[in-house]
């Protein structure tokens, strides 16, 4: 991404418009050497947050053999709930540098052929990626295993698949989170356990792979959830609400929750979930959509569709994930 910086200190991002086009793949795999990377950001979108911190280990044979991690001095100043989940202050990152050096010391320390985990990487990825083309001119295509897909493939009976979670699950202490270097490490002992647990379901890694693979035409699993299957149970509703009455369907996968819980929300508040793009629809929802088959040119089938009713007139509204949980609390 690129800033522009003005006199007063004040900073504006420009927004990237690149596709990611030479992004990496995201594949479903479990290799004995790897780099495990994790950043932490002053927020949760590449087009208009920074990175603060970027940290990776080098593991192979199951051995840590290197490691990396650096501050980055932001151009705009720490929000405070950011310091209050990371622990990163601005005192602590002002004599730090500034990203365009520590992501051309983050691109000697990875290497071409290098596979990257970490869990719910596309994150960290897409926020490399970014800086990577804007500040060293370097495409950053790396093949990567996010760990959460596994986790969400393997274990069922959590109330959630976040890291802390299923680190609790494997009784993996949770101490120093949210700063990059033991996000790493916590990260590396889930994917350890996780590895394990196809031996205590008798699975080969070959047949695991191979079950994952298994998806319909759209990208999803066979048993996809249908959205007449999602239901509310409450009778009354804030009819002021943003989303109440208003139609929302959903392409690519989402980060924060399932697909599956998201289509909660929305029918809790007296909206309607659709399958499929139509004039009717009011919001498209903008997941990842690294994991869909049917992409063309960076986009969606739904995507697709959905911006040629707008070009026709319909009022029909693409969002990504963050605006519509904003717009799920009532922003």
């Amino acid at each position: 991404m690129q800033w522009n910086v003005y006199s007063d200190g004040r900073c504006e991002v420009k927004q990237n418009t690149s596709q990611r086009d030479k992004k990496g793949k995201s594949i479903i795999a479990f290799p004995d050497e790897f780099v495990m990377v994790d950043i932490e950001t002053t927020g949760c979108d590449a087009r208009y947050n920074e990175i603060i911190e970027i940290s990776a280990i080098r593991i192979k044979d199951d051995q840590v053999i290197d490691r990396f991690s650096m501050l980055i001095r932001p151009w705009n100043d720490i929000d405070p709930f950011i310091t209050n989940l990371t622990g990163i202050t601005n005192q602590m990152v002002q004599d730090a540098p500034r990203v365009g050096e520590v992501i051309k010391h983050f691109l000697r320390f990875i290497r071409p052929e290098d596979i990257i985990l970490g869990y719910n990487v596309n994150f960290d990825i897409n926020f490399l990626y970014d800086n990577a083309l804007s500040e060293a001119d370097y495409y950053l295509n790396n093949d990567f295993v996010d760990v959460l897909r596994i986790a969400r493939k393997l274990i069922k009976n959590t109330e959630n698949d976040k890291l802390k979670t299923i680190a609790a699950f494997y009784g993996i202490s949770y101490e120093g989170a949210h700063r990059g270097e033991q996000d790493c490490i916590i990260c590396l002992e889930c994917y350890r356990q996780l590895r394990s647990e196809l031996d205590k379901q008798s699975m080969s890694e070959a047949d695991f792979i191979d079950s994952f693979n298994k998806r319909s035409s759209n990208g999803y699993f066979t048993n996809q959830i249908r959205v007449k299957d999602i239901v509310s149970d409450k009778t009354a509703f804030d009819e002021n609400h943003p989303l109440f009455s208003k139609v929302c369907v959903f392409t690519g996968a989402l980060e924060k929750m399932s697909r599956k819980d998201a289509m909660q929300m929305v029918v809790d508040l007296g909206s309607i979930c659709g399958d499929q793009v139509t004039r009717k629809t009011n919001y498209l929802v903008l997941g990842n959509l690294d994991y869909v088959k049917s992409i063309e040119e960076g986009k969606s089938s739904k995507m697709k569709k959905a911006e040629g009713y707008i070009l026709a007139g319909q009022d029909i509204e693409i969002i990504s994930e963050n605006v519509f949980y904003e717009l799920i609390s009532g922003g």
